[in-house]
């Protein structure tokens, strides 16, 4: 059975960007791209919050994006995943800007997801708020899935 991987909008959003010229940048887009191209080894997920983000925005990148996540399976944000969501902006504590960081995090958690898959350091693979946000999932009796980036999920052999 493959691993399961939630993708969150960041993904997409660095598959489908232009070229940049900042050389970290630069280096997420190629990263993104090397790991979208050993996807196979995964079972993909998303989410209608991950096709409403990646929807938004300059209509050409859109497009652009959502083709990426055609015929990637769709989790549902139930009301339970709104209410586990609101438990982590609580308890972590997440800004309440994050309200929909957190809402990936609550649907990746609650449908069993092996990983978390996101460029946002800011709120979701940050450091220092991954472990709060396990201990919170483990709390309310759930495996958090590992979140992470792409570059920590390609397997190099």
């Amino acid at each position: 059975m493959k691993p399961k991987v939630y993708l969150e909008t960041s993904i997409p959003s660095y598959l489908s960007a232009r070229h940049s010229r900042d050389l970290v940048m630069m280096a997420n887009q190629e990263i993104t791209q090397e790991w979208w191209d050993s996807r196979d080894q995964f079972e993909l997920y998303i989410s209608a919050l991950a096709l409403q983000e990646a929807g938004a925005g300059d209509p050409s990148v859109a497009q652009k994006r959502l083709e990426h996540l055609n015929d990637i399976p769709e989790l549902n944000i139930t009301k339970e995943v709104e209410n586990f969501a609101e438990v982590l902006i609580q308890e972590v504590p997440l800004p309440e800007k994050a309200r929909i960081d957190a809402l990936h995090i609550a649907v990746t958690t609650l449908s069993g997801m092996d990983y978390l898959l996101t460029w946002n350091c800011a709120h979701i693979a940050n450091a220092v708020l991954r472990p709060e946000i396990e201990v919170i999932c483990r709390k309310f009796g759930y495996e958090p899935p590992i979140i992470c980036t792409p570059p920590e999920l390609i397997r190099y052999e």
